[in-house]
């Protein structure tokens, strides 16, 4: 089953600046384990939420504001889909994530048909 895996911090924690050194590397040791287990089928950080647009088309108008849909914390910071055998393999690979210690990992399973 395939699952989209939303990659969820607090703009405004702020990591040791030793850890903050580290996050690049554990990402990519992450991201080669599970692409060498051929879990992970696509992932990307994305830009932070001042970058963000959100569309609407109401009454035929196109309305377009800036920032995120949802003004939350966290907010999404990155994705991965992952395709997993079972629900918990889809667990085990999140809680593996780095920014799961401090951060908040979402599974979303896509709909199947």
């Amino acid at each position: 089953m395939k699952y989209l895996m939303l990659v969820c911090v607090d703009e405004s924690f702020i990591l040791p600046p030793a850890e903050e050194a580290q996050m690049p590397a554990r990402t990519e040791r992450w991201a080669t384990d599970v692409d060498g287990r051929d879990v992970r089928v696509l992932g990307s950080r994305v830009q932070p939420v001042s970058a963000a647009r959100t569309v609407r088309v109401r009454d035929g108008a196109v309305l377009v504001e800036e920032g995120p849909f949802a003004a939350t914390t966290p907010q999404i910071a990155g994705f991965d889909v992952l395709e997993c055998a079972t629900p918990e393999e889809a667990v085990e690979v999140a809680a593996a994530h780095p920014v799961a210690p401090h951060g908040v990992l979402e599974l979303r399973p896509f709909w199947q048909g």
